[in-house]
């Protein structure tokens, strides 16, 4: 076989063990947990907004990033329910390019996986306790969940991993909302049926043990846009787009019919500055149809100190390494203008 064993990684017992979060943090995460679970059962009216760099490369800009958030959360906490992406996992496209903190804790340096899973650890943790804020990270590698579950609030799947059989059986496991994103393809058949199988019970293999999971009720959709077979993007916030999901949702027996919509990725072409515009027509359509309202619980954006994106090694403090995002400024004002217009 081609592999060679480099380290035998510490399970996510035994880094908790050795770094553990303090009561009074998961005091917090469990409030934010019951928060943010009753927007997804609809008790609450709040709007979810999962904001933050499409990496978090550096942990001192990404705790100067979210520390910017706890003012805008405090003046729009009646409206708004803000969750910072904390994006430490990082699919590629075609497996080039940087990976995320959990493969390279220095963009600048080879791999470590061992020194990844601290420096996660302690970044995630390091947010929550100096802004109160639980985080929310991708699932790229489902057997690394726990190592962060204990301080995250929202957990997305990918669209390059929204097929996978192993995503969908750990995302019935989880406690916390699960984002299902639609396939790179657009399919919006596919985005569902791993709703339904996350939802449903399972037994499986889970880190060498037989685990049994009970489904999860707020596994929800995530609309980023799609990509034909020419290569050009295929946007899916439209109101004709919300309309259509409501419609697919209404033929399945599925819990807590909801949706996220991101406002990247496909959706604006990679023209980052178009989120603004996104979200402001996602905001209308709910305003026009109470069945989109009661469908679209929240936003996905991505932003960060510095707007746009740069090269691994230009040293552009909060600006992003990966995908380009919104500057603060800019997301600062979009926030205020989402908690002014949801009626």
């Amino acid at each position: 076989m081609g592999f060679t064993f480099i380290n035998q990684l510490p399970s996510p017992a035994e880094i908790r063990e050795q770094f553990p979060l303090a009561p009074e943090l998961a005091e917090i995460k469990r409030r934010r947990d019951q928060e943010i679970k009753e927007v997804f059962t609809g008790e609450s009216q709040k709007f979810v907004v999962i904001i933050g760099p499409c990496s978090a490369d550096n942990e001192e800009a990404v705790c100067d990033y979210t520390s910017r958030l706890v003012k805008v959360q405090e003046q729009t906490k009646d409206r708004l329910i803000i969750i910072p992406r904390v994006y430490t996992n990082k699919p590629r496209t075609t497996g080039e390019g940087y990976m995320g903190m959990v493969h390279q804790p220095d963009p600048e340096k080879k791999p470590d996986m061992f020194e990844g899973i601290l420096a996660i650890r302690h970044m995630h943790m390091r947010v929550l306790r100096e802004t109160g804020f639980s985080t929310a990270d991708e699932m790229l590698y489902p057997e690394n969940l726990n190592y962060l579950s204990d301080m995250m609030s929202y957990v997305a799947v990918g669209a390059r991993s929204v097929e996978n059989q192993f995503h969908r059986l750990v995302a019935s496991g989880c406690d916390v909302p699960v984002g299902m994103k639609n396939p790179t393809s657009g399919d919006l058949t596919v985005m569902l049926n791993s709703v339904v199988a996350a939802q449903l019970p399972h037994d499986f293999i889970f880190r060498a043990s037989e685990v049994q999971c009970p489904g999860n009720p707020l596994t929800h959709t995530i609309l980023r846009g799609a990509v034909n077979k020419r290569g050009q993007c295929i946007p899916n916030y439209h109101y004709e787009d919300l309309k259509l999901l409501f419609d697919l949702y209404a033929k399945r027996d599925l819990q807590n019919p909801a949706c996220i919509v991101d406002t990247n990725h496909a959706n604006s072409n990679k023209q980052y500055k178009e989120q603004i515009r996104i979200a402001k027509e996602v905001l209308h359509s709910r305003r026009h149809s109470g069945d989109i309202k009661r469908l679209v619980k929240g936003l996905m954006i991505e932003s960060y100190i510095e707007p746009g994106s740069q090269k691994i090694g230009q040293h552009c403090y909060g600006q992003s390494i990966t995908d380009p995002c919104l500057g603060w400024e800019d997301s600062e004002r979009l926030l205020y203008e989402i908690a002014d217009n949801l009626d």
